[in-house]
């Protein structure tokens, strides 16, 4: 239900009550004239004075639904407000003079009770309207001078009935109001969620690039250069071909150092402002969740890491992590990188509730839910270094995610 329909709603009920209470002060004067009762001039002059007052009142309520409402400056007839509570017991004093004169005014109770349940407060409404009923019952026996249970079942069935009409209306309302809050919140999660995306798809293919253009152009460059270095070592120092040669290997070597910026440029942000080391504290220090601690450890001397060993080290952080936060219920995490001499491992542990990591492909811990980091993706990205990932958990005794990569001839004679 939106502001519109809720607004022609109450209007089309403001517009019943009104030609309720109108209908039924009109039966009192049509019975107090017909019947020639003796007080029939005070009945005419008391109703004409409760229809004027409830008039006066209507023409300045601007309130839309029942419940309290915060008054607003020219607004004398508001609900919760001192003028409203002071113009309903204005109409509550006309009736009771109008059922000590006349018997048929007791049926005015019923519009009363939803006056009462508008304008006041839940906690003096309901009061209100067991006093209205009693007073109804009471001017019933009064007139008839007989007790029957009409008189008592009449009064206390219209006052349910309109409680429970006030109470559900206001109760479909909240309702309502919560439905357009979530929807209101879903709308701007999806427009998060789909900025998130596209995000995720752009730093995938800036990584894909990278990863392209140094598994191919990078190492092609390289290759060639190498390749033109051990023929101009070859040549005779004055052959005509040298100065080629030589120009050729400067290119190549030129090429290569913008190749080369071209993948420091695509890689991740997180490894652009520092080492991978800092790059790993820091998704540590930003991750969290209810009770869980992350710890982040180095192991060995660090050496330096060509990119794609780096990206995929911290993709396989951020994943491994990622199905902690989501899925483990861990009250700790660590994750430690260890540099040795041939190798780099890294692994992620927690103590959460775990998972068969034998069940059917698809049903794994982080796949399918993850957005593609799941356990398939980081042994791909593994098998592409020439690398192994390694899972070990069961239910209920935490998960270890181990990625161990064989480093390159350079980095590991360095190393040794």
């Amino acid at each position: 239900m939106d502001s519109r329909s809720h607004t022609h709603v109450t209007a089309a009920l403001r517009l019943c009550l009104h030609a309720l209470l109108a209908g039924l002060l009109a039966l009192v004067v049509v019975r107090a004239v017909g019947e020639g009762a003796p007080d029939t001039v005070a009945v005419v002059t008391v109703t004409l004075l409760t229809a004027a007052l409830y008039a006066a009142g209507a023409a300045r309520s601007s309130s839309e639904r029942p419940g309290p409402s915060v008054a607003q400056p020219g607004d004398s007839v508001r609900p919760g407000t001192p003028a409203g509570a002071w113009w309903l017991g204005g109409l509550w004093a006309l009736w009771a003079v109008l059922l000590v004169l006349s018997p048929d005014a007791l049926w005015v109770a019923f519009p009363l009770y939803f006056l009462q349940l508008h304008f006041l407060p839940m906690r003096w409404a309901l009061p209100a309207v067991v006093v209205t009923a009693a007073a109804a019952i009471t001017s019933f026996v009064v007139h008839r001078q007989e007790i029957e249970p009409g008189a008592f079942i009449g009064p206390l069935i219209g006052a349910a009935v309109a409680v429970a009409t006030v109470l559900g209306y206001d109760a479909l309302f909240r309702e309502s109001e919560r439905r357009r809050e979530l929807i209101v919140e879903l709308v701007a999660t999806r427009a998060d969620l789909a900025e998130a995306e596209r995000t995720a798809g752009t730093l995938a293919e800036r990584e894909r690039l990278a990863r392209e253009i140094h598994d191919t152009l990078a190492q092609g460059l390289s290759s060639i250069q190498l390749l033109l270095r051990a023929a101009e070592r070859s040549l005779p120092e004055n052959a005509p071909a040298a100065p080629h040669v030589r120009a050729a290997r400067e290119a190549a070597q030129a090429n290569l150092a913008e190749a080369r910026s071209f993948v420091r440029a695509l890689t991740p942000p997180d490894l652009a402002h520092g080492s991978l080391a800092a790059a790993l504290e820091r998704l540590c220090a930003r991750t969290t969740a209810p009770e869980l601690t992350v710890r982040f450890a180095v192991s060995g001397t660090p050496v330096e890491l060509p990119t794609p060993y780096e990206v995929a080290l911290l993709r396989t952080a951020q994943s491994a992590l990622a199905n902690t936060v989501r899925h483990a219920k861990a009250r700790r995490a660590e994750i430690t990188l260890s540099f040795m001499d041939t190798s780099v491992a890294l692994d992620v542990v927690d103590d959460g509730r775990g998972f068969d990591p034998s069940g059917a492909p698809g049903h794994e811990r982080g796949e399918g839910g993850d957005g593609g980091f799941g356990l398939p993706a980081m042994r791909a990205r593994a098998g592409s270094l020439g690398g192994a990932l390694s899972v070990e958990s069961a239910p209920g005794q935490g998960t270890a995610v181990a990625l161990t990569l064989p480093l390159p001839v350079a980095e590991a004679e360095r190393a040794a």
